[in-house]
């Protein structure tokens, strides 16, 4: 049975940092590329980025951008996405998704059942 579950959410000061991890299980998690995907209260998916199967390329959406990093440990079978210099309107609740791809294509099969990120002062 394919998993994958993500852990590390919490509340933040604005300014604050942050690392969610997603685990994964039931697949070859080597062989597909990882994303990351939000979704603010009121509001639709956001995808926030995306890394190969591999690990040596990555994408980001312009709003997180220079503030947010998306890694994995293939040995671990473990996808990270670090937040930095947080804002308010990161607040959301973070998903993590698998591709059946290797490659970086917006084509997610299997969704997290997410965590909440919430930035307030």
């Amino acid at each position: 049975e394919v998993q994958v579950v993500e852990s590390g959410g919490g509340l933040v000061q604005p300014g604050g940092s942050l690392r969610l991890s997603c685990g994964a299980s039931g697949f070859v998690f080597s062989s597909v590329a990882m994303a990351w995907v939000r979704q603010a209260p009121g509001k639709g998916l956001e995808w926030i980025s995306h890394i190969n199967s591999g690990g040596d390329m990555t994408t980001y959406a312009d709003s997180v951008k220079g503030r947010f990093t998306i890694s994995r440990d293939n040995a671990k079978n473990t996808c990270y996405l670090q937040m930095f210099s947080l804002k308010p309107e990161d607040t959301a609740v973070y998903y993590c998704a698998k591709s059946p791809h290797s490659t970086v294509v917006p084509h997610f099969d299997y969704w997290g059942q997410g965590t909440q990120v919430t930035v307030s002062s």
